[in-house]
C-alpha cells in the first residue's frame, strides 16, 4: 500500500495503517531528534510524542501524498519545547556549565599539545647553533654571556643566532595558536625535551 492510501486509512482510524506509517518514519525521526537531544531516551520520547500527536489529529490531516514534512515539523516543535524545558532546568544549567569547562580544558590541552608538537618539529629544523642558543637562553634561562662562554662563541654571535633562531621559529609557527608565540619567550619549553 502506498503512502497516500495509508494516509486515507489513517484518517479513518486504521490501526494497521498507523503501524505501517510508524515503521516507515520511526527510524528517520529518531535519528533527526537524536542529532539535537544527544540522548537516546529523549529522542525516543519525542518520537513517541510525535506519533501520539499524529494519532490524535489523524482526522484533520491535510496531507495527501506523504506525511514526511508534517512529522518533521511536529518533531521540530517538540524538540524546541524540550529545549526550552531543559534550558530552564537547574540540572541542565549545571550540566552545560560542566560541559563548557570540559570543552575549554580539553581545547586548551589539545591546543597546547599541538603547539608543543609543532615547536619540537620547528626546533629540529633549526641549524645546530641556533637550536643550542635558543635552548640555553629560553629553556635554561642563561644570559648571552654565559651562553657565549659555554659554546665558545662571541656574545655578538649569540645575539645574532638567538635573533635569527627566534625569527625562524616565529615564521615556522605562524599557524600555531597566537598564544604559542608568547611561549617562545618563556621557560615553558622545558617540556620540549621530555
Amino acid at each position: 500500500m502506498d503512502e497516500a492510501n495509508l494516509i486515507n486509512e489513517l484518517k479513518k482510524g486504521s490501526k494497521p495503517a498507523f503501524d505501517t506509517i510508524y515503521a516507515m518514519y520511526f527510524k528517520r525521526l529518531f535519528v533527526y531528534c537524536l542529532r539535537f537531544t544527544k540522548s537516546n531516551e529523549d529522542a525516543e520520547e519525542i518520537v513517541q510524542d510525535v506519533f501520539l500527536r499524529l494519532w490524535n489529529v489523524r482526522e484533520s490531516i491535510q496531507q495527501k501524498d506523504t506525511l514526511r514534512s508534517l512529522l518533521f515539523i511536529i518533531s521540530k516543535n517538540y524538540l524546541i519545547n524540550a529545549f526550552h524545558r531543559n534550558i530552564n532546568s537547574p540540572v541542565y544549567e549545571d550540566y552545560t556549565d560542566y560541559q563548557e569547562q570540559i570543552a575549554v580544558t580539553d581545547a586548551s590541552r589539545i591546543e597546547y599539545e599541538e603547539f608543543l608538537h609543532q615547536l619540537k618539529y620547528a626546533m629540529s629544523q633549526l641549524p645546530k647553533t641556533q637550536r643550542e642558543v635558543i635552548e640555553l637562553s629560553r629553556f635554561n634561562q642563561l644570559s648571552n654571556k654565559k651562553i657565549a662562554e659555554r659554546l665558545s662563541l662571541s656574545e655578538q654571535t649569540v645575539k645574532n643566532q638567538l635573533s635569527l633562531g627566534l625569527k625562524a621559529l616565529r615564521m615556522m609557527l605562524n599557524n600555531a595558536p597566537i598564544v604559542a608565540l608568547f611561549f617562545i619567550l618563556s621557560d615553558v619549553f622545558r617540556y620540549v625535551d621530555q
